[in-house]
């Protein structure tokens, strides 16, 4: 061997040792490709036609859903009529109706017995949580926030308006309202808007 061929080799040794050698290239190589393994099989879990079969109910389910939330509606309206609606002729002297938000509310706190205030607030917010709870799933298009508060306040406008111009010993309050939409959206959120799920219809690639 000559002294030139002995540098070449030398030469060629150093430079595969400080440029990581082909056993470093090989190591790269070999975590890269698992790296793209393991995007693609993220990519191939998330994809649309996979995302799109998860949570899907089959259509008996979505309709016994429906009609189990459609019984239960009728039981709250038929409470719900029964308690704003029936007539209280020893309470005409004592009612007044009112238009300004937080006046009844007030008057409600400032009562001597706690007792007294949590019937009045409580029992109003819990008149709501039903509307809340059902409505999402018996009107699928009726899902969301906004839409279950602009319904909840419709339906309790027109009860209150009822009870105060049709029923004696009964009022329109604006507060019962505020309560019975706040209680609806406490429903909503809690519990409504979880069940509202039956409904998601994604179609399966």
């Amino acid at each position: 061997m000559t002294k030139t061929a002995a540098r070449g080799g030398l030469f060629a040794r150093a430079r595969t040792r400080w440029s990581g050698g082909p056993s470093r290239n090989a190591t790269e190589g070999s975590a890269g490709d698992v790296r793209a393994a393991t995007a693609a099989r993220r990519a191939e879990e998330t994809a649309p036609g996979r995302a799109r079969r998860r949570h899907v109910l089959p259509l008996p389910v979505r309709i016994l859903a429906m009609l189990c939330a459609f019984v239960f509606m009728v039981a709250f309206a038929v409470v719900l009529a029964k308690i704003t609606l029936e007539p209280s002729p020893a309470s005409v002297s004592l009612t007044h109706s009112n238009l300004h938000p937080g006046r009844s509310l007030k008057a409600y706190l400032d009562q001597s017995e706690l007792r007294d205030a949590v019937k009045q607030v409580g029992g109003n917010l819990l008149l709501g949580v039903p509307f809340g709870v059902l409505l999402p799933v018996l009107a699928p298009g009726a899902r969301g926030f906004w839409r279950v508060l602009l319904l909840t306040a419709i339906v309790m406008l027109l009860v209150e308006t009822a009870q105060g111009a049709l029923v004696t010993g009964r009022v329109f309050d604006v507060d019962d309202v505020i309560l019975n939409t706040s209680g609806a959206l406490a429903g909503y959120l809690l519990l409504g808007r979880r069940l509202g799920r039956v409904h998601d219809r994604r179609k399966s690639a």
